[in-house]
C-alpha cells in the first residue's frame, strides 16, 4: 500500500509542477526533455542489478517501451497544456477518468474479479472524480477547449494499460528501475527530435530556467512511475482496484492542491466529490 501511497503523492505532485510552468513562463518542451534526461539517469542510478545500456535494445519489453517513450513525450506535453489553459483540476480529471479504460481491459484480459459491488464502487468513484474537479464558472466551450482534455484521457489510459501489459508479461522485479529509466530515456530521445526540429525552424536560447524547471519535473516523474509499477507487482492488488484507487486519489490530492496553492475555487460539489472519492475507494479496496 506504501508503494501505491507513493504514486499518489508524486503524481499529484506533476499537477502542480505544470501549473508552476505556466506561472513563470516555462518552455513545457524543453523542460520535458530534461525531465525524461533526469529521470533516465535515475532509473540507471538506482537499478537493482548490474546492467548495461547495450543489452536494453535485446531485451523483450523493448518495443513496448519505444512505444510507451513516445506516447510519454506528447502526453507529458498535453498535460501541461492541459494544467495552463483548463486548470490543475481539469488536468487531473481529464487524465485520471481514463482509469476506465485500464479497469476494463483488466477485467477482460486477464480476468480479474467482476462484481456488482466493484462496479458501483468504479461508478461512484468515477462521478467523484467529475463533481471534484468541477467548476462553476460558465464559459462557452470550443472544440480547441476540448482537444486536450479528450487527448489527455484517451493517452493516460493508453498508458496505464501497456503498462500493465507490459508488467505483467515481459518486466521482472529486479529490473523496474533498468525498464522505467529505458522509457525515460527512449522519451527524451524523441523529445530532443522534436525539440531539434523546432529550434532548426526557430532557434532560441536554451534557458537555465528550463533547466531547472525540467530538474523539479524529473525527479517526482520517475518516482511516480516506480512506484506505480511496484504496486502493480504487490500482490493482491488487481490492476482494476489499483488504478482506481491511484487514479481518484490523484484527482482528490492535485484538486486539494490546487484550492491551498492556488486559490483554485472549492465549491460545494467538489467538497461532495471528494466525499464520494472516498467512498467509492473503500467499496473498491473491499469488492
Amino acid at each position: 500500500m506504501i508503494y501505491l501511497l507513493l504514486s499518489i503523492l508524486f503524481s499529484s505532485g506533476l499537477f502542480v509542477i505544470f501549473k508552476f510552468f505556466g506561472i513563470y513562463k516555462i518552455d513545457v518542451l524543453k523542460a520535458i526533455v530534461v525531465n525524461y534526461i533526469i529521470a533516465f539517469s535515475l532509473g540507471f542510478l538506482f537499478s537493482e542489478s548490474t546492467f548495461s545500456i547495450a543489452e536494453v535494445p535485446n531485451q523483450p519489453w523493448f518495443l513496448g517501451a519505444i512505444f510507451l517513450g513516445i506516447l510519454f513525450v506528447a502526453i507529458f506535453f498535453v498535460m501541461a497544456m492541459t494544467s495552463q489553459k483548463n486548470g490543475v483540476s481539469v488536468a487531473s480529471v481529464a487524465g485520471k477518468m481514463s482509469v476506465v479504460i485500464p479497469v476494463f481491459f483488466g477485467i477482460f484480459l486477464y480476468n480479474e474479479s467482476f462484481s456488482f459491488v466493484k462496479i458501483i464502487g468504479i461508478l461512484i468513484a468515477l462521478v467523484a472524480v467529475y463533481l471534484a474537479s468541477f467548476k462553476e464558472e460558465k464559459s462557452s466551450l470550443q472544440k480547441s477547449t476540448l482537444l486536450f482534455p479528450v487527448l489527455l484521457f484517451v493517452g493516460s489510459g493508453t498508458i496505464d494499460t501497456v503498462l500493465k501489459y507490459l508488467e505483467i508479461n515481459f518486466v521482472p522485479q529486479e529490473d523496474v528501475s533498468i525498464f522505467s529509466g529505458s522509457l525515460f530515456g527512449i522519451a527524451a530521445f524523441f523529445g530532443f527530435l522534436v525539440l531539434l526540429i523546432q529550434q532548426i525552424k526557430q532557434p532560441s536560447p536554451f534557458g537555465i530556467k528550463n533547466v531547472i524547471a525540467g530538474i523539479f519535473l524529473g525527479i517526482p516523474n520517475y518516482f511516480s512511475i516506480i512506484f506505480l509499477i511496484k504496486s502493480l507487482q504487490t500482490k493482491g492488488f488487481e490492476s482494476s482496484m489499483l488504478f482506481t484507487i491511484n487514479n481518484v486519489g490523484i484527482v482528490v490530492l492535485s484538486t486539494i492542491f490546487g484550492v491551498i496553492l492556488f486559490k483554485e475555487h472549492f465549491s460545494f460539489k467538489n467538497k461532495i466529490g471528494i466525499a464520494l472519492a472516498i467512498f467509492g475507494i473503500v467499496i473498491v479496496a473491499l469488492s
